[in-house]
């Protein structure tokens, strides 16, 4: 049988197992995964990068992935002027954490995804960044083709700027980063008797969860709880509240909105404090 050669290239996210990065396979886009391929390729070409952090459920991805990824000409624009990667934020929490900083400390705006960073090649220092950016100029952003020519132009003439900015955002993080233990500290269950006196506090009673909307599911947190119960089920005295928290919270999802009655699984997260109103993201059966 002769291969189809209708049928569009693939990039190099076709050898990942991430579902997100797959979805981006077929793009235009020349996307690399986050590795030493793309980062020694930034270098050799003196490019700056595009990090493109989201999940496969994430509603503005598959938008700005419609828009822009999947038209050719934008794509020849991001393949001239940078390296293109593209991360799982489920995969790499610590870059997309990293990251979603940086860009709030330069813009002065919130994050979330999809986050768009403009990085060094040299050492993958952020220099620019934002979330969406439409294909083309509207709501008060610029077009994301015109955007990619400014910043890539910016890049190249203003080099010293942006080692200057750097230094300020390494300065920051320093700030941020807790000073690490001395060698004399004795390992307890003081941190996981901190973390449950936290969940207590956020905890709600009623419509079970913890926090106010929007409500996510947060399964670590639901996890945490039944491991809490759990360990204590053979003491005098059980962590019945623990078992409460996950038990109440997890019922509470199955009988709202957050819950899909037909099709199964649950939407990302609850808009209202009762789990009724979902956002229309699937996140898992």
């Amino acid at each position: 049988m002769q291969p189809d050669r209708t049928a569009p290239a693939r990039n190099r996210l076709s050898l990942e197992t991430s579902p997100y990065l797959l979805q981006h396979a077929d793009n235009p886009v020349q996307w690399h995964p986050w590795g030493e391929t793309a980062l020694a390729a930034a270098k050799a070409q003196d490019k700056p990068i595009l990090l493109s952090i989201g999940y496969s459920a994430c509603h503005w991805c598959h938008v700005i992935a419609h828009e822009s990824f999947e038209n050719p000409a934008i794509a020849q624009v991001m393949n001239d002027l940078f390296i293109n990667i593209k991360v799982d934020r489920e995969e790499r929490p610590d870059l997309d954490k990293i990251y979603q900083i940086a860009q709030q400390m330069i813009t002065q705006r919130s994050g979330g995804w999809p986050l768009t960073m403009f990085l060094t090649p040299e050492d993958q220092s952020p220099f620019f960044g934002g979330t969406y950016f439409p294909d083309q100029a509207r709501h008060g952003m610029p077009a994301f083709p015109d955007l990619l020519q400014r910043v890539a132009g910016f890049f190249h003439a203003n080099r010293e700027q942006i080692r200057a900015q750097k230094s300020q955002i390494q300065a920051a993080f320093a700030q941020l980063t807790p000073p690490p233990a001395s060698g004399r500290v004795t390992l307890d269950d003081t941190p996981l008797q901190g973390l449950r006196a936290a969940l207590a506090e956020s905890f709600d009673a009623t419509w079970g969860g913890f926090g106010r909307a929007p409500k996510f599911p947060h399964p670590g947190s639901i996890e945490q709880c039944l491991r809490t119960w759990h360990r204590s089920s053979t003491a005098a005295e059980p962590d019945l509240q623990a078992l409460f928290m996950a038990s109440l919270t997890l019922r509470r999802m199955a009988e709202g909105g957050l819950y899909d009655q037909l099709a199964g699984g649950f939407s990302r997260y609850s808009v209202d404090d009762q789990w009724m109103i979902p956002h229309f993201e699937k996140n898992a059966l």
